[in-house]
């Protein structure tokens, strides 16, 4: 199954809808890292607002999936955590280390656009 990843200007915003297998979240790993490479993405925005449950193996993935996009040249904000996936990560001691977050795409939008013009200020 592919995720759909949108641009919007200089910016990928993806919104995973369902469930994923390991095979998917790994697929949609590689997608979202390639897109951001060969569009020159200056930010990414991963949703979460669907995910119920997070598993250690999806943490993992989200973490490693927003420091890879960081790896390529791109920021990354992942928005829309529920409360109890973020319960649920903290008590399986998989905080998203380094991954900046926001409560919604609205935030998720504002955060990734600071980050943006900080990075170029630098």
């Amino acid at each position: 199954m592919r995720i759909p990843i949108l641009k919007l200007r200089n910016i990928l915003l993806t919104s995973i809808q369902t469930d994923l297998s390991d095979d998917d979240a790994l697929q949609f790993q590689q997608d979202l890292i390639e897109r951001t490479r060969d569009s020159g993405a200056a930010g990414v925005i991963i949703d979460i607002t669907a995910f119920d449950v997070v598993d250690s193996f999806m943490a993992r993935g989200l973490n490693d999936t927003a420091n890879m996009a960081r790896l390529v040249g791109a920021e990354s904000v992942v928005c829309g955590m529920q409360p109890a996936v973020a319960l649920t990560l903290v008590e399986m001691g998989r905080e998203l280390v380094g991954v900046e977050t926001a409560l919604n795409l609205d935030q998720a939008m504002d955060r990734l656009e600071d980050l943006i013009g900080s990075r170029s200020k630098r």
